[in-house]
């Protein structure tokens, strides 16, 4: 016998009457059998056994939690021994559920959601570790429900976010198009619909960004999350970073309750959620990694923790992906450009950026206008910063960097790495200094995909 296993102390029986009636036996050989409460047969860990009733529990699945709320419902979820035969999918790992062991069900009537117990339901980044037997649900409700913004007229808002001004709703019709105006929300720019636009200042709106409520919960973190503004005076922190995708926003984000985590989201990766239709993939697509797990995004073919899965073949997508807007506008065409991914595109033909006018590679993602024929490079028309808005500034160590707009006609050359500054943004430091991007800014500090 291993001197580490003589050293522990293992009871020959214990109790467990909330996962079985009877009292369990040490089962005295290490094998694999399956758990009647966490369905797996590893063989990790003591194995208890009730051999009347062919009942067998893991010795660390003698405490899962009776009741539960996880960040992948919004009801809370308990315990069950077995479920009515049939056909159970699990709701995080989208994977089947054996009626015959134990797993973990809706409360609430009606709602047929279920979930494997200790693989899915009780992972780190599902459910936030607290046993919920005995409390009363009212604790569950998102704590502020308040309205984001308070109508004052017809078409007149204050939002809490801008509290100081009022904000007046306009629709983009025959507007020449301006990308530098961006909503301060998601730094998106304005291409069409209805916006909210300050009366005083350049305070710009999506009227769905106005919508975004104060308070929110997403599948990829069990706590409660809070709407904040990035931007104080157009000064944001280097070192907030979106989790999901790991870029930089200078708009909204949104930051868990608890100071000691630094889990946030900024408005794009929050507001999607599953099942996730993705024009590059025909099925839905659903977030079933497992915490630390790195899996092939098949768009940038790089490896990443958190993906959307498809659950018919390997498709994986990442979130800064995801994200990505399907349709754009470029300044010098009046359509909207979609998103490609080359599928349908002519082999044979060969084509050329609009803007850098340098060769198309059709297998790798662009912008094209099936109206006019033009095609961009993404990189060309988003940026490489898709989400810092220009006129804002890093605060870094005690030194200001400026965000601005790069004059391609005066393009300067990055102090780092020596090459001209191609991108749409440009950070300067003092008046001679110039960085081409975040990563020859702070390479040590941001460390991007």
């Amino acid at each position: 016998m291993n001197l580490g296993c003589v050293e522990k102390t293992t009871h020959l029986h214990i109790d467990c009457p909330k996962k079985h009636e009877h009292t369990l036996a040490l089962f005295p050989r290490q094998t694999s059998l399956t758990c009647n409460v966490c369905a797996l047969d590893n063989s990790r860990g003591p194995i208890y056994m009730c051999p009347p009733c062919d009942f067998v529990l893991h010795k660390r699945c003698r405490n899962l939690p009776s009741v539960i709320k996880i960040s992948r419902h919004g009801h809370r979820i308990s315990f069950k021994h077995s479920f009515v035969f049939g056909d159970w999918s699990c709701g995080v790992c989208r994977k089947m559920v054996n009626s015959d062991y134990g797993g973990y069900s809706c409360n609430t009537e009606d709602c047929s959601y279920v979930a494997h117990s200790r693989s899915c339901a009780t992972r780190k980044n599902v459910w936030d570790g607290k046993e919920l037997e005995g409390v009363p649900e009212d604790t569950d409700a998102v704590e502020d429900e308040r309205p984001p913004y308070v109508e004052i007229g017809d078409g007149i808002i204050r939002h809490f976010r801008h509290e100081d001004h009022l904000l007046k709703l306009e629709e983009d019709t025959d507007r020449v198009f301006d990308e530098n105006k961006r909503c301060q929300a998601c730094i998106m720019p304005i291409y069409d619909g209805k916006f909210y636009s300050c009366t005083q200042c350049g305070f710009i709106l999506h009227k769905i960004c106005a919508n975004l409520s104060r308070t929110t919960h997403h599948a990829l973190h069990p706590h409660p999350l809070n709407l904040v503004a990035q931007y104080n005076n157009y000064r944001f922190n280097l070192y907030d970073i979106c989790t999901a995708c790991n870029q930089p926003c200078t708009g909204f984000m949104y930051k868990c309750k608890d100071r000691r985590c630094h889990f946030r989201l900024h408005i794009q990766c929050a507001t999607i959620s599953e099942p996730f239709i993705h024009e590059s993939h025909t099925d839905p697509l659903f977030l079933t990694s497992e915490p630390g797990e790195r899996r092939l995004c098949q768009i940038c073919k790089r490896k990443i923790k958190e993906t959307f899965n498809c659950i018919e073949c390997d498709f994986s997508l990442c979130f800064r992906c995801a994200i990505l807007p399907h349709k754009v506008k470029y300044k010098h065409d009046e359509h909207l450009l979609s998103l490609s991914y080359g599928e349908e595109i002519d082999a044979t033909a060969t084509y050329w950026c609009e803007v850098c006018e340098s060769k198309i590679h059709q297998e790798e993602r662009f912008y094209k206008c099936d109206e006019c024929c033009v095609t961009i490079h993404l990189g060309c028309l988003l940026g490489k910063h898709l989400y810092i808005k220009p006129g804002s500034f890093v605060c870094h160590k005690g030194d200001i960097i400026d965000v601005l707009l790069n004059n391609r006609m005066s393009r300067p050359s990055c102090v780092r790495c020596s090459s001209r500054c191609e991108d749409k943004l440009v950070f300067k430091y003092s008046r001679s200094l110039s960085f081409c991007s975040l990563r020859c800014f702070t390479p040590s500090v941001l460390n991007f995909r």
